[in-house]
């Protein structure tokens, strides 16, 4: 077991010495080999693309030259922060998956030839370094896409947040007086949302009416009254009355079929009935100038 362990170590001072000593030829074939397939010319530019070239295969000699070949040891923590950096930008760019994880694989060749012209026609020790660096870099080549998807992920899901958030305005209609035209689906995740925007507007602007406007709102199952009482009961709790506009015919009655209690929560049909009836709490009325003949 030492044995092979030792010639493993052996084999990987061998390859970073390979490395070491054809660095420039392997650039040069390792960036030929990306002209010809996954260069993003639109995305990165060339003089950016060879830095990262350069400095990757800095760390892969680096780590080579320890012997140990273990991408999850401590040995290769600045190349696996290299390639976390790398993955989290090129998913900020738009690349895709393969083209991410292609800035390794596509470095497979390059060495390979090397590795071939160096062996001099020993076939076991060509097959011992071609086996350790194809282990090598297919476990960075899945780290790299592991951190691309996870960073997809989180830009999406913070997109997804972000529209939730577009997707609810509170608007001031009047000195007091707040509306919350809400359109689609109303879910756990969404009313969660309207429901703190809603209430941090309450707050800014000290209103004692807020209009909860569903004139977007497809259709109203008891899932959706039940959000909306919700939404309705917090805004109280803060000390302001609530209006639910938007009321059509449609979803009145399944609304009456549902059998959902909604007689302590004052609706009105449309947004401008609404808004009269807020003004009005206010104490606020308006009178027609009648135009002079």
């Amino acid at each position: 077991m030492n044995t092979i362990l030792m010639n493993s170590n052996k084999k990987s001072t061998g390859i970073a010495a390979l490395v070491a000593k054809n660095e420039d030829a392997i650039l040069a074939d390792w960036n030929r080999e990306m002209a010809g397939s996954i260069r993003r010319s639109d995305l990165i530019k060339d003089s950016d693309l060879r830095a990262e070239c350069a400095q990757f295969l800095r760390l892969l000699k680096d780590g080579l030259e320890t012997g140990n070949v273990n991408f999850q040891s401590p040995t290769w923590d600045k190349t696996r922060e290299m390639l976390s950096d790398l993955s989290r930008t090129r998913a900020a760019q738009g690349f895709t998956p393969t083209e991410t994880a292609s800035f390794i694989f596509s470095i497979k060749r390059p060495l390979f030839t090397q590795a071939r012209d160096d062996a001099k026609g020993n076939g076991e020790v060509l097959a011992e370094q071609m086996w350790i660096i194809t282990e090598l870099l297919d476990a960075m080549g899945l780290y790299t896409t592991e951190v691309f998807q996870k960073s997809r992920e989180e830009m999406i899901r913070r997109q997804q947040e972000e529209l939730l958030e577009l997707s609810t305005p509170v608007v001031k209609l009047w000195d007091g007086v707040l509306a919350l035209p809400v359109i689609g689906t109303l879910d756990s995740a969404r009313t969660q949302v309207v429901m703190e925007s809603l209430l941090q507007a309450i707050v800014q602007t000290n209103s004692r009416v807020a209009i909860i406007d569903i004139t977007g709102v497809p259709t109203v199952d008891t899932v959706v009254a039940q959000h909306l009482l919700k939404t309705v009961t917090a805004a109280r709790l803060m000390g302001a009355d609530c209006i639910i506009s938007g009321v059509r015919p449609q979803i009145a009655q399944t609304i009456v079929h549902l059998g959902i209690n909604l007689l302590d929560v004052t609706t009105k049909a449309n947004l401008s009935s609404a808004f009269a009836l807020a003004l009005k709490k206010l104490g606020i009325t308006f009178v027609r100038e009648t135009q002079k003949s």
